[in-house]
């Protein structure tokens, strides 16, 4: 017997290095014990085969009845467990429709979650209605995009999408607190859903793993209520502007610059400047670096992504005064904050009386 278990040993180290399945490996030991138990049944006593396989074929029924019921064994298991496996399944899904209910309602596990929210007297539970129903776009998920998009979903902002064509990679962890050094490598949206979904199951992430350019600006900006711009470059946030504009979205925006922030909110369609009557033109090369060109400080993207998130808010539920006609400027390095009035350009070609 132990020649033929010798041969089933090289049968399978011939199928792994082959890199055949291992099904396929287990029926070519099948066919050995087949051919092996014929040449018991075919060739007669004292034969040099019989003696050099074990003599007797009753070893090798005895042998071939065992795995037999091993096998059987085996995929009664793997049914019951397939059948546990979509019970559980089931019943998973029936807990999910009681706990996240219809759009417009509440589970009783969303309003303990929001019961803070709630009793805000500005806000309330019309007000939590109003996020639960809102659909709010992130233009990347970088530094400024991360904090932003980690308090949407935590105020309970039904729908979040979020753009960016960027991988993680070490140097973003510094400041961009959605991603983790696990995630290193893998696009930035889907690290961003990851983190979202995982920080609040009532909301629904849509990542759009790519950049955003004109010929998609406007059929997804039309599919939500509040635009965020986190980009950190001109070209980006000149074209969500006139997109934003176009189609009367409110434009939040942020930017950054080493220790200092500032943000807006651009709604031409409610009397406010739009982004391209306060920046008529891209700086020259060199005049606004690059946080990866100047540094920024890891705490600074998080206050302002931060502030951008309570404006979609205001925004979303017509509570306080959002910054429409303002802009907030915030300096880290001596902790202070200032407020601007900002004006709509008459001659502005986008928002203005140049505008095509």
């Amino acid at each position: 017997m132990l020649l033929v278990f010798v041969l089933a040993a090289v049968l399978w180290a011939i199928g792994w290095a082959a890199g055949l399945p291992v099904r396929l490996r287990w029926a070519m030991i099948g066919l050995l014990y087949l051919a092996v138990l014929a040449l018991h049944l075919a060739l007669p006593d004292g034969h040099a085969l019989r003696l050099a396989t074990g003599q007797s074929p009753a070893l090798w029924l005895l042998l071939g009845g065992a795995g037999v019921i091993a096998l059987v064994y085996g995929s009664g298991v793997r049914a019951l467990k397939r059948r546990a496996v979509a019970k559980s399944a089931g019943a998973k899904t029936g807990e999910e429709a009681k706990i996240k209910p219809a759009q417009g309602t509440f589970s009783e596990a969303e309003i303990s979650r929001y019961a803070r929210h709630i009793v805000l007297r500005e806000l309330g539970g019309p007000g939590q209605k109003k996020l639960k129903q809102a659909r709010v776009l992130v233009i990347g998920a970088g530094g400024l995009g991360s904090p932003a998009l980690l308090y949407l979903a935590a105020a309970g902002v039904g729908t979040l999408g979020v753009i960016d064509d960027d991988t993680v990679e070490g140097s973003n962890l510094q400041r961009q607190v959605i991603h983790t050094e696990a995630r290193i490598g893998m696009p930035k949206v889907f690290s961003a859903q990851a983190a979202l979904e995982a920080l609040n199951p009532f909301v629904t992430i849509r990542p759009y793993h790519r950049r955003l350019d004109a010929g998609i600006a406007a059929d997804l900006f039309a599919e939500y209520d509040v635009i965020l711009d986190g980009t950190d470059n001109f070209e980006t946030r000149y074209l969500a502007n006139r997109t934003a504009v176009a189609l009367g979205k409110p434009l939040i925006s942020g930017a950054l610059a080493q220790w200092e922030g500032q943000l807006s909110v651009f709604d031409p369609a409610r009397g406010a400047p739009c982004y391209q009557c306060i920046f008529p033109q891209a700086p020259a090369p060199g005049l606004a670096p690059s946080c990866a060109e100047a540094g920024v400080i890891a705490p600074l993207p998080g206050v302002v992504g931060a502030m951008m998130a309570l404006e979609a808010v205001k925004v979303i539920a017509d509570i306080g005064a959002p910054l429409r006609g303002e802009m907030l400027i915030y300096d880290g390095l001596y902790g202070e904050t200032r407020k601007f009035t900002l004006k709509p350009r008459a001659d502005c070609p986008v928002c203005g009386r140049g505008a095509a």
